[in-house]
C-alpha cells in the first residue's frame, strides 16, 4: 500500500471480490501518489498488517457500511470514494453522500442496479427505450407467455454481463427462458445480492445493432470519452458480447443521436457526476432513419479489462481520469488517442473445466495485437451464458483504422485453442 504524507489526499476504493479491475485502479492511484484505502466485501489476507488501508465492508448492508466509514473518516478523513464495479456503486454513493464528498444521489445509482426501475425512469423521462413489463419470478410461465408480444427479451433485474438475458420468439421459448432465469435467480450467489431476485423483466426486442458509450458526467453535463462499435450481431437467443472497437465508424449524425440519448438517459435517471457506461441499440425507424434506443446505463465505467483499450491526452488511462475527477483534480485532456483500438472478450464455447490454453504466443504475434490475457486458470470451471458471467479472457489490439483493429482481434482469436473438459 502507498504510504501517507501530510499533504497527500486519501481515496477510498470499493472493490468487490469478483471484479477484474482492482489492478488497473491501484496502478492509477500509484501514479497519482494518493493515499489509497481499499475496501472489499471479503477479508484480505494482508488486512492484519494494514488495518487502516485494507478494510472489510458489508456492501449489501448500506447503513452498516456508512456507519463504519463515518467512524473511519473521523480518524482518517477521506477526499474521494470510487467504486470499481457494479456491485459497489450504491455503497460508494451512500458513503460519499454521508461524508459530503462528490457523488450521485443514492436513489439514482440504485435505479441503475435495478433494470425495472431504470426502465420506469427512462419511460417517465421520454427516453427512447424498449416497451416493457415484469412478472414475479414465481409466476406461471405459460400464463405470462400469453400476455406479451414477440420477439421479446427476458432479464433478471440486477445481474450484469448479459447473465440471464434470453430472447424468446414464441410462447414455448418464453416459458423455457422464464424457468431458466428462475433457476439462476434461485442460485445462492444471486440470492446474496439482495433485492431484485424476485421479478423478471420482459422487454420488447429492438432490431438493429449495438453500440457502447463511455462517458463522464460533471454537473449533469455528459462528456463522451469513447463510442464503441460492436461489429458482431447481438440478436440472441443469448447476448454474449465479444468485440468492441473505437472510434465508431458510424456517421456523425448517428453518433450525435447516440450521445443525446445517453445524456437524456442519465438526466432521466438522476445521474449527475462521475463515469457512466451506456449500452444502446441502433435501428431504423418507420422513416428509414437510424435511431438510438437506450438498453442500459450504469453509474460506473466499462467492465472487465476493456478499459485498457482507452488512452487519453498524453497517455492517461481511464482509471486515472476517474480518480482525478473524483478528487476534483484537473484533467489535461479527455480526448481519446487518435489510433483505433479494440478488445475481444473471449467467449466460452462450452461449459466444463478449463484444462489447457494453446496458441497464446501465436495470437500475440498477430500484427496489431497488444496483448492477450487469459483471466481464467487451468482447473477452473467455465460456465457459458446465460448462466455464466465471466469470460475466458481478453484480446487487445491497436491499429491505424477500426477495421484493422477488428481484423487483428479475429485473427488472434483463431490462433487460440481452449481445451475444456
Amino acid at each position: 500500500m502507498t504510504g501517507t504524507t501530510a499533504d497527500r489526499q486519501r481515496l477510498l476504493l470499493l472493490v468487490p471480490t469478483t471484479t477484474y479491475r482492482t489492478e488497473d485502479f491501484m496502478e492509477a492511484a500509484r501514479r497519482l501518489e494518493v493515499d489509497l484505502v481499499v475496501a472489499s466485501d471479503r477479508p484480505n489476507v494482508m488486512s492484519g498488517e494494514f488495518p487502516d488501508s485494507l478494510l472489510t465492508l458489508p456492501f449489501s448492508d448500506l447503513p452498516a457500511t456508512v456507519r463504519a466509514m463515518q467512524d473511519y473518516a473521523a480518524r482518517r478523513p477521506l477526499d474521494a470514494v470510487v467504486p470499481v464495479d457494479d456491485l459497489t456503486t450504491v455503497a460508494s454513493a451512500a458513503i460519499a453522500g454521508a461524508l459530503g464528498l462528490r457523488a450521485n444521489p443514492v436513489a439514482a445509482v440504485a435505479a441503475t442496479r435495478n433494470k425495472l426501475e431504470m426502465r420506469e425512469r427512462l419511460a417517465r423521462g421520454g427516453v427512447p427505450s424498449p416497451a416493457f413489463t415484469s412478472f414475479p419470478a414465481g409466476a406461471d410461465p405459460r400464463a405470462a407467455a400469453r400476455t406479451v408480444s414477440y420477439p421479446c427479451v427476458l432479464k433478471p433485474l440486477g445481474l450484469s454481463a448479459s447473465r440471464g438475458v434470453i430472447r424468446a420468439d414464441s410462447e414455448a421459448e418464453f416459458a423455457a427462458a422464464f424457468e431458466r432465469i428462475g433457476a439462476i435467480l434461485a442460485s445462492p450467489d444471486v440470492r446474496e445480492l439482495g433485492p431484485g431476485a424476485d421479478r423478471i423483466l420482459v422487454e420488447q426486442f429492438v432490431p438493429g445493432f449495438e453500440v457502447a458509450l463511455e462517458g463522464l458526467l460533471t454537473g449533469g453535463a455528459l462528456e463522451t470519452l469513447a463510442l464503441f462499435d460492436k461489429p458482431d450481431p447481438l440478436d440472441g437467443p443469448f447476448f454474449e458480447e465479444t468485440i468492441y472497437v473505437a472510434p465508431s465508424r458510424l456517421a456523425a449524425d448517428v453518433q450525435d443521436a447516440i450521445r443525446r440519448c445517453s445524456a437524456d438517459a442519465a438526466r432521466a435517471i438522476g445521474l449527475s457526476d462521475g463515469p457512466v457506461h451506456a449500452e444502446l441499440r441502433v435501428g431504423r425507424g418507420e422513416d428509414g432513419r437510424l435511431r438510438a434506443s437506450m438498453i442500459e446505463i450504469a453509474a460506473r465505467s466499462i467492465g472487465g479489462l476493456c478499459s485498457r483499450t482507452l488512452s487519453f491526452g498524453t497517455g492517461m488511462s481511464l482509471e486515472e481520469i476517474i480518480l482525478r475527477h473524483a478528487l476534483g483534480w484537473p484533467i489535461a485532456s479527455l480526448v481519446r488517442e487518435r489510433r483505433a483500438a479494440g478488445v475481444m472478450m473471449i467467449p466460452i464455447p462450452r461449459g466444463g473445466v478449463l484444462e489447457d490454453v494453446q496458441g497464446l504466443e501465436d495470437a500475440r504475434a498477430v500484427s496489431g495485437i497488444e496483448d492477450v490475457v487469459v483471466s481464467m486458470h487451468k482447473g477452473q470451471e467455465v460456465v457459458p451464458l446465460p448462466e455464466g458471467s465471466r469470460y475466458l479472457g481478453f484480446i487487445f489490439s491497436r491499429a491505424d483504422t477500426p477495421a484493422e483493429a477488428e481484423m487483428a482481434l479475429r485473427l488472434a482469436h483463431r490462433r487460440l485453442h481452449f481445451a475444456i473438459r
